[in-house]
This record gives structure tokens, C-alpha cells and sequence, in this order.
């Protein structure tokens, strides 16, 4: 635990945390003092994708930090309103929502789109954009009530260009909207929205598949990850923006962490900051057949 308390009295909630960047979030914040509600679906270990809600809680306890984890299903809007609701039962607040609860996407890649059973969409969309209206809704009175708050949206630069398939980047690009919009609509009351661009993130299921060669690289499906973050760069990210008396001057924007890192002086977990734009580049040219291996059958 550091000794400096940056979010101390803070209470905050993290969609999808079981792993990845929302766990990576949930441990910076409840690290910095937060008290940090969060939810995933996973409760069993499995070796191929490894994290659950309970290790999630357990982690964060051993940093000395307060951490409620909450079984939830963010197709489901009751067990949401459920999330909410003890939020506001045991705390009477709400400084901090993340929305990056995601839908399964591997089924997607590399496929065109009208191969694709429309169920996709509906779980793409469902979860990826949909859920991220409804917590950002039950979200703004409890903020409204404050007249402060941030809101960050967890998206990606596939809203700008194609990445992975139509329903991924049409899904990133309604969150660049409704970052927008919301943010237009809750400014006048203190509540901050922005969305944040991560890289390729080194999360627990795909490092899982990673390899390291001869000379000491660790590569995934021949990509070198020299470039590549930990899911703490973005709870890094979050601390900062959250710790930003002047953030409301970001509101509607959005921000890859490499800039946000360069204008608040934070880096990830080994001093560095990650070049996104090389690893962009990478990424790029081994798309679609990279993420088909990163999210496809070979990373199950």
C-alpha cells in the first residue's frame, strides 16, 4: 500500500474486474485508498483464463485496500440496478465508475460480418456499449447529488479505424458518442466523462500464451510485447485522472494512456511508458491474423 492516500474517502466502481485492465484498475485505485466495488461473472479458476472475482478481492485485501467484489451479468439490468443500489445503501456515494465490462469477441475476428450470427451484435453491443449506458444512468444522480464525479469509458482506437470486426469497432465507436454526450449533458454538474485508449495489454489470459525466446523477448503469436502495458497502466491512468482537481477540463475527450502518462508523470509498473503507436503499427500489420489467435481458439 503507498503512504500516500492520493483517493482516500473515495468510493469508486469498476465493471468486468475478474482480470485484465479492469482488475489492473480496481487494484490501482483500492492501492491509492479507494474504497473500489467492482464486478465480473467469473467465480471458478480456470488455468486458460485465469482470475475470478473472489482473487480479484483477495489481491486488493492483500494491498491493505477495501474491495467488495459483486457477482453480476451486465446483460442483466437487475442484477445492475442490484450493484448500484448497495452503493448506495452502504455508502450514500459514488466518486468513480469505469465502465469495461466486454462482451467474448474471438468469434468475430477474421470472420466477415454477415457470416457472423446477429447474436454477436446483440453481446458486442449488449455488454460493450449498452451496459456502459445503464451504469453511466444509475450513476448520475448519485454523482449529480455531489456535483462531482468521473466517469471513464474503457475504449479503443477501433473506433477510429477497423480492429478485430464490424460489431467491435461499431461498438467502440457509439462509446466515443456517448463519452461525448454524456459528458455534454453532466458537465454543468461537476461529473467529468472521458474514455481512455489502452494499447495491447498484457493481460493475464493472453500472457498465458505468450512465449519468450532465446534472447529473453516475450512474444504472443510472434508479436515482441516490449511495447505492450500491464493492466496497472490503466488503473495508473485513472488514479490520475481521478486525482486531477482541473479534470473537468478534459470532460468528452479521449486519451491513450502513453499521453496521459506523459502530461501527469505516471508510468507502468517497470518505469517505462509503452509506446503505443509502434506497438499500433505492429499490431496493424498482423491484423486480422494476430487477434484471431489472441482472441480465437488458440487463446481458449
Amino acid at each position: 500500500m503507498t503512504d500516500t492516500k492520493l483517493l482516500a474517502g473515495k468510493v469508486a466502481l469498476v465493471t468486468g474486474a475478474s482480470r485484465g485492465i479492469g482488475k489492473g484498475i480496481a487494484l490501482e485505485l483500492a492501492e491509492n485508498g479507494a474504497k473500489v466495488y467492482f464486478t465480473g461473472r467469473t467465480t471458478t479458476r480456470d488455468p486458460s483464463r485465469p482470475g475470478t472475482v473472489a482473487a480479484t478481492e483477495h489481491e486488493i485485501a492483500e494491498l491493505g485496500g477495501e474491495g467488495v467484489g459483486l457477482v453480476c451479468d451486465h446483460h442483466d439490468d437487475e442484477q445492475v440496478a442490484a450493484v448500484f443500489n448497495q452503493i448506495a445503501k452502504k455508502d450514500g456515494r459514488l466518486d468513480i465508475l469505469v465502465n469495461n465490462a466486454t462482451a467474448e469477441m474471438g468469434s468475430m475476428v477474421g470472420q466477415p460480418f454477415w457470416q457472423l450470427p446477429i447474436k454477436l451484435w446483440d453481446d458486442v453491443i449488449g455488454v460493450g456499449l449498452r451496459s456502459h449506458y445503464v451504469a453511466s444512468w444509475h450513476a448520475a444522480p448519485m454523482m449529480l447529488a455531489q456535483q462531482a464525479g468521473l466517469i471513464v469509458n474503457v475504449s479503443s482506437h477501433g473506433s477510429r479505424e477497423y480492429l478485430m470486426g464490424v460489431a467491435y469497432g461499431v461498438g467502440k465507436a457509439g462509446l466515443e458518442k456517448l463519452t461525448k454526450d454524456t459528458a455534454h449533458e453532466l458537465k454543468q454538474h461537476g461529473v467529468t466523462v472521458v474514455s481512455i485508449w489502452p494499447g495491447l495489454v498484457k493481460s493475464e489470459n493472453r500472457l498465458v500464451n505468450a512465449t519468450t525466446t532465446p534472447e529473453g523477448k516475450v512474444e504472443l503469436f510472434g508479436l515482441d510485447l516490449e511495447h505492450a502495458e500491464t493492466p496497472h497502466f490503466s488503473g495508473r491512468a485513472v488514479v490520475a485522472l481521478a486525482n486531477d482537481a482541473n479534470c473537468l477540463e478534459r470532460t468528452g475527450q479521449y486519451f491513450w494512456l502513453a499521453d496521459l502518462a506523459r502530461d501527469y508523470g505516471f508510468t507502468d509498473i517497470d518505469g517505462s511508458i509503452p509506446n503505443a503507436e509502434k506497438l499500433h503499427e505492429q499490431l496493424l500489420q498482423g491484423a486480422p491474423e494476430f487477434w484471431r489467435d489472441v482472441l480465437g481458439g488458440r487463446s481458449k
